[in-house]
């Protein structure tokens, strides 16, 4: 059993030495790089989708320090849509768009909630 520890140990330092580091990155769980089966989601232009930017439930989804160009993807199943809305809790929406994929950058800086409809 000591000669585990010691060894553990040992490796520990080993690799703590060598500069290799063995945290995961500080955003590694709050970003992701495709959107899952069963929501919309928005994506950074550095291809990132932020986990605070991935929705599952219907209805209305206020946003909160979201500017600048980002994709949509509809990722939902069924012939579920999603609407942009200009106000919060879901008010001033354009159109329902209902294809799943991804949509041409849109500046969401004017863009207050996203609605997911059935």
């Amino acid at each position: 059993m000591r000669k585990i520890a010691i060894t553990a140990a040992g490796i520990a330092a080993a690799v703590i030495g060598s500069g290799v580091a063995l945290a995961p990155a500080a955003n590694a769980a709050t970003t992701a790089t495709s959107c899952p089966s069963g929501a919309v989601c928005l994506r950074e232009p550095d291809g990132s989708i932020l986990s605070k930017n991935i929705w599952y439930s219907y209805g209305p989804h206020n946003l909160q320090n979201v500017t600048g160009y980002k994709t949509t993807i509809n990722s939902q199943t069924g012939g579920a849509g999603f609407q942009i809305c200009t106000g919060y809790n879901g008010t001033g929406c354009g159109p329902v768009y209902r294809d799943t994929g991804e949509y041409l950058p849109h500046d969401y800086t004017p863009i207050n909630s996203i609605v997911l409809v059935r």
